[in-house]
Parts: structure tokens; sequence; C-alpha cells
């Protein structure tokens, strides 16, 4: 992430001075200034306030906020509110409300309330971004955009679902296309005119959310879904372009966030921005997997927009954050490719369902919470740091495959469990890839695979245009392609192979998969392979023969006991794997370990488990993060001589540096030998 005239890692959060009394603002800047806190973002939630009718704008009290934000030196970010639309906009224009799963039209309340697909939501969301670009394009202090606010939600209103038929129109183009496409014989579902069809929910062909009868419709349905929300985004991104062509534009994202195609969304934005609220238990592995996709998705920096200084108000349980967890959770995202470290909120809320939000200012409004100091202290090791590795960028050789239509059609087919889950299938390689401390990127499947030695692609159920050719050409190329059951089982309309499983990829696996064996819970067999050990098997079995393959482990149990579960296929330079279960943490861990030691893929550093290492790289030089995250104290032995950024101290090879609980060292190597310290 570059912005122009930023020479260090941004520090600060969402600043909402219009829940208070404008004195005070001075009040905090202070206070932002004690705590090293250099940009806000501001006006996330102001619509009602600045359009308060048809035609009334008042911009006086961001006008106000923005002035003393310059005047004080303060960087903004800057929302166009557009995520929350204001009352008398819902009373005159209804059309603007959504309607939910369940064909309930909504009132005014809560945010993210728009129908994305209503001409009054986007002339006047768009006319206000126009408005605040072509009123703040000279404040220097300007350095970003926000458009909305965590993008989310559905719609299935009238809108909808005439904006759906033209969208389906564009493209199948006809009719027969259409009906081929989602197998509309099937239960006499054939359309014979485009306003027979309807959105695809409670009212139609769902008895759930994720059961539907037509995988084909209510996948398009959320294709369509994403795309409209995007366009919404776009349609701003375009007005705010015309006043600021050079001031980037982001919107905040959420991770791993299912409603929404992200991989898509990259391509409009000029940044990544992302909001990082795990829950107390959430492993460690799994916030580095969302750092990891926000990185990956457009392959440079990317913001941390949102975390919380202390504790999250809407989670079940909502602990405090340990001392020196924010301060780790802070350095992960960096160490992950983060640029900035901001917050969810600079002061806490009076009212509503924010109010036991955290703050780095609480209701209190003083410094001397122990909250506010470790955001203090946090904020003088960013200003010391300055730019050493701003910018800096990540070396991958291992890519993970996720495909966001992949997500959505594996959870839509009916069968064979209910147990299937694509990310989850993901998460369980990136766990062991990550305790191996092997950088991994979050790839598409539009992304150059030459880039990388090994690809990872879980429940590759959907294979989209060209993309079997695409691996075929990195396999046998020499690279290393590892996939798993339910793969190549569908088109991209999710219209199954009758090529047999799995499907186009048969050749290049050497395997036929002649059926699927769901177990049931609390179940398993059990791979036994030849030279890394024996494990269960877990959730799904395929029943499969080789046709050119070598089973490097076979199952231990039921009628196909001793035929294979791992088989490898050389393919040209390269080789192929598949693996038809799913396993336990052991043995993705040793079978990962296995693979990258035969193609010299080598681990950021050894650690032992629960201390996280990655490497960024600026230009000739290159930065380790070393992350405590349990709560003993824990020793990592070095391979080299280094210096600690940090403490401005070198250590030689082969020692032993101590991490406290929860601590971060950040090192670099020393071309001269240096003294043990």
């Amino acid at each position: 992430m570059t912005l122009k005239g930023i020479n260090k890692i941004l520090f600060g959060g969402d600043y909402n001075p219009e829940q208070w009394d404008k004195s005070i603002i001075d009040e905090d800047i202070k206070l932002f200034k004690k705590a090293g806190i250099d940009i806000v973002t501001l006006n996330v939630f102001a619509w009602a306030m600045l359009q308060k009718s048809e035609d009334e704008y008042d911009f006086s009290f961001l006008d106000y906020t923005m002035d003393k934000m310059r005047q004080n030196d303060i960087k903004v970010c800057l929302a166009t509110s557009t995520a929350a639309h204001p009352a008398w906009m819902a009373k005159k224009y209804p059309d603007i409300l959504r309607t939910d799963f369940y064909g309930r039209k909504r009132k005014f309340g809560l945010r993210h309330n728009s129908c994305p697909n209503s001409q009054t939501y986007r002339k006047y969301s768009a006319e206000l971004a126009g408005r605040l670009a072509e009123r703040y394009k000279d404040y220097d202090n300007l350095v970003m955009w926000h458009i909305s606010n965590e993008y989310g939600g559905e719609c299935y209103c009238e809108n909808c679902e005439k904006e759906f038929r033209r969208w389906l129109k564009a493209k199948y183009k006809t009719l027969d296309a259409l009906n081929k496409s989602w197998n509309t014989f099937f239960w006499g579902h054939t359309f014979y005119d485009w306003d027979e069809i309807v959105l695809p929910n409670i009212l139609s062909e769902h008895s759930d959310e994720n059961s539907t009868a037509f995988e084909g419709i209510t996948l398009d349905y959320r294709r369509f879904n994403s795309d409209s929300m995007l366009s919404c985004f776009n349609i701003e991104a375009k007005e705010i372009k015309k006043h600021t062509p050079d001031i980037p534009i982001t919107t905040n994202l959420m991770g791993f966030y299912k409603t929404l195609d992200y991989q898509k969304w990259a391509k409009s934005m000029d940044f990544i921005s992302w909001d990082n609220y795990p829950f107390a238990d959430t492993p460690f592995e799994e916030v580095a997997m969302s750092h990891e996709l926000m990185r990956s998705l457009l392959k440079k920096p990317f913001s941390l927009m949102e975390q919380t200084p202390s504790v999250t108000n809407w989670q079940d349980y909502n602990p405090l954050k340990r001392p020196g967890v924010m301060r780790l959770l802070s350095y992960q995202a960096i160490a992950h490719g983060a640029d900035t470290v901001m917050y969810f909120q600079l002061r806490r809320s009076r009212g509503a369902c924010e109010k036991m939000h955290g703050a780095v200012i609480d209701h209190v409004g003083s410094s001397q919470t122990r909250v506010f100091k470790e955001c203090a202290e946090l904020g003088g090791e960013l200003k010391a740091l300055g730019d050493t590795f701003l910018g800096a960028d990540t070396k991958s050789k291992v890519g993970l495959l996720f495909d966001w239509d992949n997500w959505w059609a594996t959870e839509l087919c009916a069968g064979p469990t209910k147990l299937k889950d694509y990310k989850a299938g993901a998460t369980r390689y990136y766990k062991a890839l990550n305790n191996l401390n092997i950088s991994t990127d979050i790839i598409s499947v539009e992304d150059n695979l030459s880039d990388y030695k090994l690809i990872i692609a879980p429940m590759l159920y959907m294979i989209k245009d060209g993309f079997s050719k695409k691996l075929k050409k990195f396999v046998s190329g020499g690279g290393t392609l590892i996939t798993t059951y339910m793969s190549g089982m569908t088109d991209c309309s999710g219209l199954v192979t009758t090529l047999g499983y799995p499907g186009e990829l048969r050749e290049l696996l050497g395997v036929w998969v002649e059926e699927t064996d769901a177990l049931m819970p609390f179940c398993e067999n059990t791979i036994i392979t030849k030279d890394f050990g024996t494990y269960p098997a877990y959730i799904l079995c395929d029943v499969l023969h080789a046709e050119g393959a070598k089973a490097i482990a076979k199952y231990g149990k039921e009628f196909y006991a001793d035929t294979p579960v791992i088989t490898k296929n050389h393919f040209g330079k390269g080789c192929a794997y598949y693996v038809a279960t799913s396993s336990n943490y052991e043995f993705y861990n040793n079978f990962l370990e296995k693979i990258c030691k035969e193609l010299k893929i080598s681990p950021v550093m050894k650690t032992p488990y629960g201390v996280e290492a990655t490497k960024r790289f600026k230009g000739k030089n290159e930065f380790t993060f070393l992350l405590n995250h349990t709560g003993a104290v824990q020793s990592v032995v070095l391979d080299k001589s280094y210096r600690c950024i940090l403490k401005n101290k070198t250590f030689e090879a082969g020692h032993a540096v101590s991490l406290n609980p929860y601590d971060v060292m950040i090192i670099t190597p020393v071309k001269d030998k240096a003294k043990r310290s």
C-alpha cells in the first residue's frame, strides 16, 4: 500500500466526534498526540447529519472536524457514510429498503439496510460521495477514501428480482442456455419467459439458507448479489475519482466473508483493507490465514482498518484482551503484510449497541487506563520504526487455492454430508503450513501459477473453464499439485461431469473415484502410509482406482481397506497428489513437511508450537517476525546472526532468544559476525 507522503506505519482508527459535543475534539486530539495516533477514519455513519432532506446538505460539523485534523497534522481516511441511509430517505423512498431471505420487507433501522439495486440508493450515495470528494479534495491530510463500511448481507426485493433477470440475460443470452445450465428439466422447472424467474429464497427454492433444490439458481444469485454490491462500490468510486484521482480508494473487507467474492472485488480497489475481530478462542493460524488472504488479493501490503484495542461487544462472550495481546495481534498483521494499525474505535460511544465496545479512549477520557497505555506504547514503537519495512513484500513458493464459487457451490450441493466445509478444508492445510513457518499465498484460479513450486487446491469441486489446462501446464512444467476429495465434480454451473470423477483432472491425477463414503459423526477410518505414520480418516472417504498413479497410503478399514487413499501421479516434469479423505493436524503437518522438504521449500525459521515466524522483504533487506502466541516463555534458536530491531541488540547464530508470553521480536540478518548480547 503506497500512500503519498507517508513515511511510517499509520496508527489510528475510527473516530466519531459527531456522537459527542464539539468541545471534546480538542481534548481527544491531545490524547491522540500522547498515544502516537496519526490517522483518523472520519464520517463512517454520518449520512443523516450530512443530508437532512432531499436537497438540504450540511457539512459544517465535518468541515470543523476536517479543519481540526489538518491543523494538528493528523491524516484522514475519509468515509462516504453510505452504509446507513437516513430515516427520511426510507420514509420517502421505501424502494431503498431491503427484503430479507424470508420475504419480509425491512423498515428503517440497523445498518446495511439499503437495497443495492435501488436506484434511489445508488443516486443519493453517488451524489454524496461526489460532494464529499469535491469539498475536501484540497486537504493535504486526506490520504485515503473509505467507501461505505463492511459491505454485506443480501436482498430479495422486487428491485433485485428485476435486476437479477437482466443479469441473467446478459450472462446466458437465451433461455435455452439458462435452462441447460440450471438443469431445469428436473422437477419441471423449465422457463419459457424471463419474467417467470424468481429469486431463490425460502419462498421459492430453499428449505433453509444453505439447502436449495436448484444449486445453479442459487449459485447465480450469490454471484449476482456480490456483483450488485460491487456495482454500488464502483458507482461511488467513480464519483470520487472525478475530483481526487490520485487518492487511493478502499472499503473494509472482513476476512473470509462468504457473501462477497473478494477476489473479484479486489480488482476494483486501489488497496485492500480489512477488519480483524477474532474470538478469544480463535486459533492464531486462522487469523494469520485471513491476513494472508488480504495480502494475496492484490499481492501487496494491505491496511488493518479495524481491530478492538480491548474488547468487542457483539460476541457471546467478550473477555478482555490480556496484557500484550493487542500488541501481538497488531504485529501479527504487520508480519503478514499490513502497513497500518488501526482500531475501532478511538473514543468509546456513550449509547446504542456499541457503547460497550472497547476503544483507545475509554468513557472516563483518561490516558491512565491500561488499554490507553498499551496503545501509546505501540504508537511509540511504530514511530521509532518509521519506514523500516513500510511497503515490504512477501515471497512465497506455496499457493493455497481458495475460490468463492467453489465455496458457495460445495455448501449448496445436496450431499454427501453436511459436515463438508470448504473453508475448513482449506484451513486444515494452511494451519499446518503456518505451524511449519512456510510462507503461503492464498491464490485464485486467475493467478499466475508459475510463481509457485507447490499448489494446494482442497475440494476443487467446480472446475472453471480452462483451469484444468492451467493446472496441467503447471504440473507438466515441474510443479507439484495437491488436491482432495470432492474435486473435479462439476463445471462452473454446478452440472456434474460425465467423465468420471475427478472429471477434467482424471488424467492429471491418474485416478478414478468410483464412490464416496460419508462417515457418520464420531466415526473414522484409517490412513496407513508407507513412510510417515498412521492417521485417522474423517468425514468423507473416496473409494478410488489408480489409473497410473502410485498409492502412497491405503485405507485400514471397511470394505475398501487396502485401497488407495493418497496417490501420487507423475505428469510431465512434475507430480500431482490426491488425498481422498480428511485427517488430523499431525497428518497435515507431517505430510506437508515431507513434501516441502522434497521440494526444498524452506521454513522461515524453526520454532516451537505457538511461535509464528514470518518474513517480509524490502529491497535487499529482510525482516523476520517472531510472534509468541502462547502464555508461556518460549525459546527460539537462531539460524544465523541477527539484529533485534525493537531492542537494537545483536545475537550470534545458534543463540537461543527468549520470548515472553505474547511477546514479539523483529530481527534482521547481520553480515558481520555479531557478539552475543
